[in-house]
């Protein structure tokens, strides 16, 4: 399994961003060899593609969820 897959199926939310925030302070200091940079931007890259997506999921649900409990009820009235 790669990794981009493994981030996928196993990895909340909340954890993947953090790795993230992780890899980006790491990266600010600078400190880090270049074939470690790369590895890390690219670490990054998943990371944000699944944030993004996760992100996404949660809004459509949110939609989904407003469209069904936003409706207008009959009221007692409106049997009458």
């Amino acid at each position: 399994m790669t990794k981009t897959a493994k981030t996928q199926t196993t990895q909340t939310f909340e954890s993947a961003l953090a790795e993230l925030e992780s890899i980006v302070a790491t990266m600010e200091a600078g400190q880090l060899p270049l074939e470690q940079s790369l590895s890390s931007y690219k670490r990054g890259t998943e990371l944000l593609q699944f944030c993004q997506q996760a992100l996404q999921d949660a809004q459509q649900q949110v939609k989904i969820l407003e469209a069904n409990t936003l409706q207008n009820f009959p009221s007692a009235d409106d049997n009458n």
